[in-house]
């Protein structure tokens, strides 16, 4: 089935490629080609991208909690600078929401004026997070999501799904199809880190996973066509 608004999230690992850090151009561009197919066709879609390609949390007891999650943010923010302008590149119309100012760089984040770029048919980056410590870009695009009011939540990942247990450990893990959140919660299968778990379960926010690198995969994912897991809220 066809979804309306849906909400991607994008690892900053999976942006670098076989580089492990920074950018990989080739891996964008094949990003914003499967984008595009879905934004040509009406579907409304907002951006979250992690910061693992820049930095990874508190790697040091001499950098406080607090000011180590300040440079996450930031890293999301250079992300979403960059792949907005591959995606304007490809053709596509970009608008980059921020819970902090950022001077000229990116707009303040409202639902009113996100609702605005959604409905000129723009692709909304949401950048920085939530703009608190102790939030990871799991539970940042959960509320933006919820907030809203996405169809669904997409995880584009290195893994092609939600597993009982860890597949490069376990030869014998078995992929869910479908799997309930109350399930994820209760099992600890870490789709998304437990604040957002949570939330998805109490607002009713559908997710669904699959592998980033399979071929077509986002924009099929897009279009309802999930080769994968599928997070029921039922």
């Amino acid at each position: 089935m066809n979804r309306r608004r849906v909400f991607l999230k994008l690892s900053g690992e999976a942006l670098a490629g076989p580089k492990k850090t920074g950018f990989d151009e080739a891996t964008v561009m094949e990003v914003a080609r499967q984008v595009k197919q879905s934004v040509d066709i009406g579907i409304q879609v907002g951006i979250v991208i992690g910061g693992g390609n820049f930095w990874r949390g508190r790697t040091s007891e001499a950098i406080d909690r607090t000011k180590a999650d300040q440079i996450g943010m930031l890293a999301t923010v250079m992300n979403c600078i960059y792949v907005s302008e591959i995606f304007r590149n490809a053709g596509m119309m970009t608008q980059i929401l921020t819970p902090f100012e950022c001077g000229s760089m990116t707009k303040l984040f409202s639902k009113d004026r996100a609702n605005k770029y959604f409905e000129k048919g723009m692709v909304v980056f949401f950048a920085g997070g939530t703009g608190h410590p102790y939030f990871s870009t799991d539970t940042g695009i959960t509320l933006r999501a919820v907030e809203m009011d996405a169809d669904c939540i997409l995880l584009a990942k290195s893994i092609d799904g939600v597993y009982d247990s860890d597949p490069a450990k376990n030869p014998d893990a078995k992929r869910y199809d479908t799997v309930t959140i109350q399930e994820v919660i209760d099992k600890k299968l870490a789709v998304v880190d437990l604040t957002a778990s949570i939330m998805c379960l109490e607002h009713r926010m559908p997710m669904a996973v699959f592998d980033l690198n399979e071929k077509d995969s986002i924009a099929n994912a897009m279009q309802g066509k999930i080769n994968g897991t599928i997070v029921t809220v039922e």
